[in-house]
């Protein structure tokens, strides 16, 4: 079954998620850690997206 389309108009708020494979690590080490949240930083940049909060797990992010 396909999820519902997403509902947009401006100055929505969306909380953006996701998850490695069988709940596997998305992350190599600390520094790719670092090279996710420097393209997390260009891409809000570059769209003008404002990341009130983020959350960097093991095998999964939130934002």
């Amino acid at each position: 079954m396909a999820r519902a389309l997403r509902i947009q108009y401006p100055g929505a708020v969306y909380h953006i998620t996701s998850r490695g494979n069988a709940r596997e690590s998305i992350f190599y080490d600390e520094k790719d850690r670092i090279r996710f949240l420097k393209f997390l930083c260009k891409v809000t940049r570059q769209y003008g997206w404002l990341c009130h909060a983020y959350c960097l797990m093991n095998n999964h992010y939130l934002c």
